[in-house]
């Protein structure tokens, strides 16, 4: 076996982990005090640190060390979860000032909660990082045993050894009736389970196998249950269901829906759309910096009008006028045809204007209007969507949210023309994803990265 920090050492790491949380919140508010010295010359300054580490227990208590434990976390998620952390927080130590008659100017304290609205989110990201590292070295890992030998358990096998830094090592698989073909390594039947188990010191347990063999559910959950293991189900299922789910209850039964959608909610609705007003609005507020001089040179370079209306596919399927500035010459094929690398209907501003996304800025102002979003999956002209929607499964999802200027898919690489059906393919699983994992912060990361995109050259952007 390849050495590990996991044991004796490992299993403290988590509380390590959050006791330097802890201690990080008491240098911001000593970094606070250097700004602010007069708090510190106030009676209550003792008290301050006794409520400052007090108001950390519940959130301590609320998270119980989950961002340091969970392997499989996105980087958004863990900004998501700090955030959240410094709102608790908030709440409680102000809470208790009230509650204890204690007068400190809360502007004085919005020092405190800026070092860790910045700091608590970038020690997390940082921690995560070094840990992968440690991972990808061999140690703190976790011994993972997979019950079943089916393409559910080799597709379970392919993610959790997708990345070494999430530390999962796969000893093998147990089956009573293995597959014809399968090659992985077959460690016995589910009666040399609890052995083994035993043997390798096994923390978790996949079972893959149908859940209408009760039998042999129950005999791999007791096994678990014996020897303190963690036991975990995984449905059977295609790789063309989407890979996120929702979990409801029918009296007692278990039922997953389909799709996930953190937009169907009305406050991520509200938030999203008032972050597109905000956004939208300062862009719309120092617009005329670069739409009046864009538009005289559009009316110099070429005939024809300033912006270029056409008519897309929107939020559920309805058609709006999307607006552009025109880089093209006027030409009867542009509700058809996309636009190509050297387009000769490109005029030369219209080629520097692509490269640099100044033709999107008019779509703030459908943004404004609300038929488009900042981010979210761009909208196609009409011919697209009627032919791709019987070419590609799940296109016309990526209608249930608001189209984007920006969306995921773009800066993964998806932007451009779409000349073979793989491209669209790959654009619209991207879409897609988004529409699953929607957050608040997910759309920050994108615009942030769409920034970046666009002060260097994109070579799909013509």
């Amino acid at each position: 076996m390849a050495r590990t920090l996991r044991r004796p050492y490992g299993k403290y790491l988590t509380g390590i982990l959050s006791i330097s949380d802890l201690a990080l919140v008491n240098i911001f508010f000593a970094c606070t005090l250097l700004f602010f010295p007069h708090i510190k010359e106030a009676d209550s300054t003792r008290m301050l640190w006794v409520l400052i580490n007090a108001s950390y227990l519940p959130v301590m208590l609320w998270q119980r060390g989950k961002p340091h434990q969970q392997r499989l976390l996105l980087m958004d998620q863990v900004v998501r979860s700090a955030f959240a952390v410094v709102g608790i927080h908030a709440l409680f130590f102000f809470s208790l000032l009230a509650f204890l008659q204690i007068d400190v100017p809360i502007g004085d304290l919005m020092m405190f909660y800026a070092f860790m609205a910045v700091g608590i989110p970038l020690w997390w990201i940082l921690s995560r990082r070094i840990i992968k590292l440690v991972r990808k070295r061999g140690y703190n890992f976790t011994r993972v045993a997979i019950v079943g030998t089916g393409p559910t358990a080799m597709r379970l096998l392919q993610e959790l050894q997708s990345d070494a830094g999430f530390g999962y090592r796969v000893l093998g698989f147990f089956s009573d009736d293995p597959e014809p073909d399968f090659k992985g390594k077959l460690l016995g039947t589910i009666d040399d389970l609890s052995r083994v188990a035993k043997a390798y010191k096994i923390d978790q347990i996949f079972y893959t196998l149908s859940g209408s063999n009760e039998e042999a559910m129950s005999a791999v959950m007791k096994i678990a249950d014996d020897n303190v293991i963690q036991f975990y189900y995984v449905p059977q299922m295609s790789r063309r269901v989407a890979r996120s789910f929702q979990l409801h209850t029918i009296g007692v039964m278990p039922v997953l829906s389909l799709r996930r959608n953190p937009l169907s909610s009305a406050p991520n609705r509200w938030l999203k759309r008032a972050f597109d007003i905000g956004f939208s609005s300062v862009v719309l507020l120092f617009s005329p910096l670069v739409f009046i001089p864009v538009a005289i040179a559009i009316k110099i370079s070429s005939p024809g009008p300033i912006f270029f209306k056409q008519e897309r596919t929107g939020y559920r399927g309805r058609t709006f006028k999307c607006l552009k500035f025109r880089t093209m010459r006027v030409n009867a094929s542009a509700d058809t045809r996309q636009a190509t690398s050297d387009d000769p209907r490109t005029t030369r501003l219209g080629q520097f204007m692509r490269r640099t996304s100044i033709d999107e800025l008019p779509q703030f102002i459908n943004v404004w209007l609300g038929d488009m979003s900042v981010v979210g999956p761009r909208p196609h002209m009409l011919k697209h969507t009627e032919d791709y929607t019987k070419l590609i499964d799940r296109y016309m999802v990526r209608h249930v949210v608001k189209p984007g200027i920006t969306g995921y898919a773009q800066v993964n690489g998806y932007r451009g023309i779409t000349d073979e059906l793989w491209k669209m393919e790959r654009r619209v699983e991207h879409d897609v994803w988004y529409i699953e994992n929607w957050s608040f912060f997910l759309d920050l990361k994108i615009v942030v990265r769409t920034i970046i995109n666009a002060l260097h050259h994109d070579e799909n952007a013509f």
